[in-house]
């Protein structure tokens, strides 16, 4: 069969820690052939030994972010940039610009279908490349669960990765449309169907 894949829709997904923004991922992938970037991953890339990323982050932190092996430290490093406020500003800083430029270029590249940018901090000067931004509800308390659960996270823990990202009233004031994602996988392909239709689905 066909994929319906005639027309490039672009969309920002975006929402706080714990979510759940991998589960919505996948269906999008599994219903949708959606191609999935993860603002994410892109900076793990770029925070790795000889890129840009790493290069810059050695030189406002020094050498001490680095293991042995000169690779970033990320568990040490993770740790120091949470618990300062202004370290953890600076990282983005240094690492935000470079990660939107490698998106936009692969965004760019992609010629038809669905693509998604997942992130939890949203793009700040994204102009004309997303036709939507979708923001991903969950409660709280389903989220420090899951943060616990599924990481081993200290309540302590998820709380302050919390507190250092957005309200839910700033991720609401970016987007273009809320997806609740307090049930089941069901839940949310009813949601995404009332929203994409049959665009994009293998037919």
């Amino acid at each position: 069969m066909e994929e319906n894949t005639a027309k490039k829709m672009v969309v920002e997904l975006i929402g706080g820690v714990g979510t759940g923004k991998s589960r919505v991922l996948d269906i999008l992938k599994e219903d949708y052939q959606a191609v999935v970037i993860q603002a994410d991953e892109v900076a793990k890339h770029l925070e790795e030994k000889g890129q840009a990323g790493l290069i810059k982050l050695t030189e406002a932190f020094g050498t001490g972010i680095l293991d042995s092996e000169g690779n970033l430290d990320r568990a040490a490093f993770a740790e120091k940039i949470f618990q300062n406020p202004e370290a953890l500003e600076q990282v983005n800083v240094i690492i935000h610009p470079l990660v939107w430029n490698w998106i936009y270029k692969k965004v760019r590249e992609i010629q038809k279908g669905l693509v998604i940018v997942e992130t939890a901090v949203p793009d700040k000067n994204p102009g004309d490349i997303y036709d939507e931004v979708w923001y991903l509800y969950t409660l709280r308390e389903t989220r420090i669960r899951r943060l616990m659960e599924n990481r081993g996270y200290s309540r302590e823990k998820c709380l302050q990765m919390m507190a250092n990202q957005l309200s839910e009233e700033e991720y609401r004031s970016l987007s273009d449309r809320e997806l609740d994602n307090n049930g089941s996988p069901e839940d949310m392909r009813s949601q995404l169907k009332s929203v994409l239709g049959q665009r994009f689905t293998k037919g």
